[in-house]
């Protein structure tokens, strides 16, 4: 598994929150529910997503964006247009003024806005929440990236548009793995792009030391590493290795793995009921009570606290 996998292959949608958004210009929604990531694909028209912080970005049919929350932004036919309604977390949709929605923009099963033949019509996807593994790639991104037409296509498209609109058993988890496969298919494209100032884990994948080494890291997390052990699989000294590793990734390779298996850590606890024993023993403590040590040190609360937080609500849109 590559670095890039194993941080994809984390916390994955479920129950994320999918419409087609269909407008009639003037339109304008702010966007507030402070979503961790949001993907936006533009099937028709053009729209303009304007960050708090930032330039306004146009988006033409083919295009994509996503943006990286908590920061809110607007979308809309023109920067200049003010906002018709506000999403805002815990699935509420209201108009500016704050009264609620109540359905007034429902234009059918997972469809949305003002006229359902719009000029302007978008895919939206929104991961509610943030995993631990989540938030280490999102560190990575910018607040708002965007692929254009002309640099990346999108085969996933024309089945999105027909599958968000069904209403079938099991239809949100057909949805979930969609929005997964798009966000991948996504960052592995802009990962590509001389703009992307790609962090330093994705460079060193073509490095054939520093990428192996990530990879075994990746692979088997709760394997009892030491840098002479990955410098002995990688066929190079450990001085050598740590050099190279620090100068590509940018921390040493114990430092990596130990951010790593803190990341799984905080996912499993959050995302099983498994013991704090089999979650240290899985990703590579001897102990709970070296996990718990660890844990704390990086997250400032034990594993048993992180576990009782409430995770943040569903974001989505009351109508």
């Amino acid at each position: 598994m590559d670095a890039l996998a194993g941080l994809l292959d984390g916390p994955r949608a479920r129950g994320a929150f999918m419409i087609r958004a269909c407008f009639e210009p003037p339109w304008s929604v702010r966007v507030e529910d402070r979503a961790p990531l949001t993907v936006m694909v533009m099937v028709r028209g053009e729209a303009w997503v304007t960050p708090d912080e930032g330039e306004p970005v146009r988006l033409r049919a083919g295009d994509l964006a996503i943006a990286r929350g908590p920061a809110p932004y607007t979308c809309a036919d023109d920067p200049g247009t003010p906002p018709q309604a506000l999403i805002l977390p815990g699935a509420e949709c209201r108009y500016p003024d704050g009264r609620p929605l109540n359905g007034a923009m429902d234009l059918g099963v997972r469809t949305w806005g003002d006229r359902p033949d719009g000029s302007a019509v978008l895919l939206i996807g929104t991961y509610p929440w943030e995993g631990e593994v989540g938030g280490r790639l999102l560190n990575c991104l910018p607040p708002l990236l965007t692929l254009t037409a002309d640099v990346w296509e999108c085969p996933l498209t024309p089945y999105l548009m027909t599958e968000i609109a069904r209403d079938a058993p099991g239809q949100e988890v057909v949805l979930d793995r969609l929005l997964d496969l798009l966000v991948i298919a996504a960052l592995r494209a802009w990962f590509a792009r001389p703009e992307a100032e790609a962090p330093g884990w994705y460079r060193a994948q073509a490095d054939p030391v520093v990428g192996r080494a990530l990879r075994l890291l990746q692979d088997d997390p709760g394997h009892p590493w030491t840098v002479a052990s990955l410098a002995a699989k990688t066929g190079v000294s450990r001085a050598a290795l740590s050099r190279r590793f620090t100068e590509l990734v940018g921390e040493a390779p114990m430092t990596y793995l130990t951010g790593w298996r803190l990341a799984l850590a905080a996912d499993a606890l959050r995302d099983t009921d498994d013991t704090l024993e089999a979650i240290a023993r899985r990703v590579g403590y001897g102990s709970p009570f070296a996990l718990s040590g660890a844990f704390k040190r990086v997250y400032g609360v034990s594993p048993q606290e992180h576990r009782r937080r409430p995770a943040p609500a569903r974001v989505g849109t009351r109508v």
